[in-house]
């Protein structure tokens, strides 16, 4: 959607009342350091305030001239009543429109202990294994689940959602396939968004379409693979197995979108020779939230293990040959394949997958399979009494959903009756409306909707009259049996599980996490609490506007707000993630160029420093990525950006550029990189994962950007939630308002628009309810001084270390932005030490390491956003100069080169405890290295794990339980 930035009179501000503004000022719970704290920084780093360090790091030619404008700050109880109020506006109704979203019940246990719990929404991805085994084994029960209901061999840790994990097999299907057909089969049975984001998908790379019926299709023209939805879209269930050998015969692959639920009791996809299962587990647990976040799914076959996008949780072992889990096949990692990746996709939606798989933990095989007989034994009910008042059923063969066809029956007549009843229907055509029912419908709701049907509330039948048919019973092969699926399904005992998995992991609950480019900073009590809400979560994404008033206020204003902050004029809310931002930002470039006549443009400029879904974005979008050159000081080169630019001047499309840079510094030529770029035709599309550096002090749309994504999990604070979800909408400049995604159900732009690059209309909505809540807490004045505290503890962090570690990094004056890369690659060569090494120390004083390796080879990259007290800050540099003066141990040669404190860390208490201790040094050096461990100490359950054993001897799946008891 598109708005524009209000502005609001500044004698509104000089009228608060300033004791109250202090008394419930938020921005004071949200920042760490308080008045004392930042002015001792700031002496150790030699300014006498804020302002002047600002004055110093960021270029003025691109400083705000004024502060932003935006609604007075209000206190977290104001801002909650406030959108308790917006909320309101919402109309909580019935909804059986289906189309791959359902309403259905969150065990207590769970959202409770999940999805309202710090312990499992603020960590971070799971890129250190030793400390985060517990949502990996989570994920490992869901990657199960996934490959036990499939039938297939492997499955991912969870993708975007449905319609995105359709576009994903898609590109799979196009690099695996060897017949060099470039057209794709979509059967027209599936649903209307997974259409439209493949259409989307398939046009920048030149992949034809076809959209037709699998029943009649002649085959008479080369496919390289197909899509098929299962149950379809109408609810028919068809036998595929004709269509899928008759692909297989071209040597297409084949994928199935599948509701999970109904392969309790329906014949698996890989059991009828499906290459590629996708689909949605939202109907396990997850609430509706007007279309997101939930976690979809990926399964395949074992073959195509090192083309899956995503990740893959596997199953490895740790130094002492305990079994200990971590992230895959890292080659597939789009940092390290940058433009040969097969995907743009860095996030998963872990912790949606995780409550995902926790619902099949808690009801196990049978109860799975028990919720899905009771929803098709009231759908077949459903469709007995309406025939019995003379309707008839589009098919026979069903599982939750019912197409109806009218006849002579009044559509209007029906939607009016469903209306006055709070009940929404699918809307097929004037012809026939769909029924969809799901884990939360009730005997009383068929009532209601005969009753509708009839025209009347006196049924000529009763329910008991009515002959149930039997049960789907296709599915003859057994599926969770796994132990983890059959002992917790007592509350007691899921909670202890929950609990036991939650202590693995180290999160925010438990120290900072000061990982470059991905600012984990405080995701306040008050701004989630609002997700939960039944005004939020239990609305359908297809219900009709007139209905969701109350979400159309929060995102206009949440637009509104993103587009002051930005610059910009227009707002697009549905890229739900912020590879999706980058993808989402370069097809509205192309789309530009190709309304002015220019659509030959497919040349995108991206400096070597960039982050790596930058030219996996780009290759998806079908342009030709040329890599720029950087100089020593980590900044564009200029010179050969112009020389390139020159060079490719009638083919440029746009130039990708992180702003400050990944290198951690505010360049001071970035207005001229931007005019380069302008003059040779091309447009500007900024990074925005260094954003929190830039609220209320610049604006990408003054220095010269054309589109910035924004991610709404790092500097709008969406938790991470152990490795998504996310969000990344993209502000554009007015010239490119017009071509913002549309979709297909939801009309949301004017026909200029790209098609969907999400499955719902506004991504994942549900959670835009904590950026709503963030800004309007903190107001202008705040979010401008979390800025600019940001930059302070970086730099503090910088000046405390640089003499231990040098700082790699730093712009004109010396300083640095809201990061710092610590350079640590002398040490090898000095003590042998590589950087895994420090970072597993880091453990043993209870951290989380910074990123590691990147953008440069062994270095550091520390971000220790605003949130983050000086005694935290303190803490953890005492951590890094305790560590380097270990190191210095090895240097001297008082410790052994291979025998040390950071070869072997991190140390378990198994480790400490159990046998004979024949290191160098003490069990009290490796277990307590620093005060604050003896206080309250974080234990690693497992020790150095052992990647490279896991990917030889590839598991995704759970292992038996015995192994693990041992």
């Amino acid at each position: 959607m598109v708005s524009y930035a209000p502005r609001t009179q500044s004698s509104d501000r000089q009228s608060l009342d300033a004791s109250s503004q202090k008394l419930n000022n938020f921005a004071q719970r949200h920042i760490g350091p308080n008045a004392d704290d930042i002015q001792q920084m700031l002496d150790v780093l030699g300014f006498s305030s804020l302002d002047a360090l600002i004055d110093q790091t960021v270029p003025q030619s691109i400083r705000l001239t004024q502060g932003l404008q935006l609604p007075l700050a209000q206190s977290e109880y104001g801002a909650l009543a406030k959108l308790k109020q917006i909320a309101a506006k919402n109309q909580v109704c019935r909804s059986y429109i289906g189309t791959g979203y359902y309403d259905c019940i969150t065990p207590a246990v769970i959202q409770r202990n999940i999805l309202e719990n710090p312990g499992w929404y603020t960590a971070y991805t799971p890129y250190q294994p030793e400390i985060a085994q517990g949502r990996l084994e989570a994920l490992l029960n869901f990657q199960t689940m996934i490959i036990d209901l499939t039938g297939l061999e492997i499955a991912n840790a969870s993708l975007l959602d449905e319609a995105t994990a359709a576009a994903e097999a898609m590109s799979l299907s196009y690099g695996v396939c060897k017949n060099k057909a470039n057209s794709y089969f979509v059967s027209r049975e599936c649903h209307p968004q997974t259409i439209d984001v493949l259409q989307t998908r398939a046009k920048p790379l030149g992949i034809k379409i076809i959209v037709g019926d699998h029943q009649t299709f002649e085959f008479d023209q080369p496919i390289f693979g197909a899509i098929l939805q299962y149950p379809a879209t109408d609810g028919t269930i068809h036998d595929y197995r004709a269509f899928i050998e008759k692909s297989h015969a071209q040597g297409a692959l084949v994928t199935v979108a599948a509701d999970p639920l109904s392969l309790t009791l329906l014949t698996p996809p890989g059991e009828f020779g499906a290459d590629i299962a996708v689909g949605s587990t939202q109907r396990f647990g997850i609430p509706l939230g007007f279309g997101g976040p939930h976690a979809a799914y990926f399964a395949t076959k074992e073959e195509y293990k090192r083309l899956v996008p995503g990740r893959i949780v596997g199953v490895s072992k740790d130094v002492n040959g305990k079994p200990a889990l971590r992230l895959a096949l890292q080659t597939r990692e789009q940092h390290i394949r940058r433009e040969k990746a097969t995907s743009n996709i860095c996030t998963a939606q872990v912790l949606l997958a995780v409550m995902a798989s926790m619902y099949a933990v808690y009801h196990g095989a049978d109860g799975l399979k028990a919720i899905a007989q009771n929803i098709h034994k009231l759908t077949a009910t459903l469709a007995a009494g309406l025939k019995r008042l003379g309707y008839s059923i589009s098919s026979e063969n069903f599982f939750d959903t019912l197409r109806v066809e009218l006849g002579t029956h009044n559509l209007e007549t029906i939607l009016q009756a469903a209306t006055a009843r709070n009940i929404n229907l699918r809307i097929f055509d004037t012809t026939a409306v769909g029924i969809s029912l799901d884990e939360t419908t009730t005997p009383e709701d068929l009532i209601d909707l005969w009753q509708i049907f009839a025209g009347l509330d006196e049924l000529p039948f009763t329910i008991e009259e009515l002959e149930y048919p039997n049960q789907i019973t296709s599915r003859q092969s057994s599926y969770l049996t796994h132990p983890v699926f059959n002992r917790y399904h007592s509350e007691t005992e899921l909670l202890r599980y929950l609990h036991k998995l939650e202590t693995k992991d180290l999160s925010l609950t438990t120290s900072m996490i000061p990982l470059g480019s991905c600012t984990m900073k405080l995701n306040a009590t008050s701004e989630m609490i609002p997700v939960t809400w039944a005004e939020f979560g239990k609305i359908h994404p297809f219900a009709p506007l007139s209905q969701t008033r109350g979400y159309q206020i929060l995102f206009q204003q949440l637009e509104a707000w993103l587009a002051e902050i930005t610059g910009f004029s227009g707002i697009s809310l549905q890229p739900n993630a912020g590879s999706q931002g980058e993808y989402t930002g370069l097809l509205v470039i192309h789309q530009y160029h190709a309304s002015r006549g220019e659509g030959h443009r497919n040349i995108c400029l991206i400096p070597q420093s960039a982050h790596g879904t930058n030219p996996a974005s780009a290759v998806m979008c079908g342009m030709k990525v040329i890599a720029v050159a950087c100089d020593s000081q980590g900044n564009v080169d200029l010179d050969d950006l112009k020389a390139k630019a020159e060079k490719h001047s009638h083919e440029l499309a746009a130039l990708m550029v992180t702003y400050p840079s990944t290198h951690g510094v505010f360049e001071e030529a970035i207005q001229e990189i931007c005019a380069v770029v302008h003059r040779h035709g091309g447009q500007v599309y900024m990074d925005g994962a260094n954003m929190n550096a830039q609220v209320g002090i610049c604006r990408p749309g003054d220095i010269g950007a054309d589109v910035c994504h924004l991610n709404l999990h790092k500097t709008f604070c969406i938790p991470h939630g152990g490795g998504g979800p996310g969000m990344g909408p993209i502000g554009v400049a007015s010239h490119l308002v017009p071509f913002l995604p549309g979709h297909p159900v939801v009309k949301i732009t004017g026909t200029q628009g790209i098609g969907a690059v999400a499955a719902a209309p506004w991504g994942s909505a549900s959670i835009l309810v904590i950026s709503w809540m963030y800004i309007a807490m903190m107001g202008a004045d705040g979010l401008t001084d979390a800025t600019k505290v940001a930059i302070l503890n970086a730099n503090y962090i910088a000046k405390r270390l640089e003499s231990y570690y040098p700082v790699l990094y730093q712009g004109k004056n010396g300083l640095v932005a809201h990061e710092c890369i610590l350079d640590l690659r002398s040490l090898k060569k000095s003590a042998s030490i590589e950087i895994d090494d420090v970072a597993k120390r880091l453990i043993d004083y209870g951290f989380h390491a910074p990123t590691v390796s990147w953008p440069v080879g062994g270095t550091i990259m520390v971000e220790p956003t605003e949130s983050e007290s000086k005694q935290e800050l303190d803490r953890f540099c005492d951590a890094l100069i305790a560590i380097r003066q270990e190191i210095a141990e090895i240097e001297l040669g008082k410790a052994d080169i291979q025998d040390n404190l950071l070869k072997n860390a991190p140390h378990t208490a198994e480790s400490l405890i159990a046998g004979e201790w024949l290191h160098s040094y003490s069990r009290e050096q490796a277990a307590y290295p620093a005060p604050w461990t003896r206080e309250s100490k974080f234990w690693p359950n497992v020790g150095r794990i052992d990647a490279a054993f896991g990917d030889r001897n590839f598991v995704c799946s759970c292992l038996p339980m015995e192994v693990y008891s041992q």
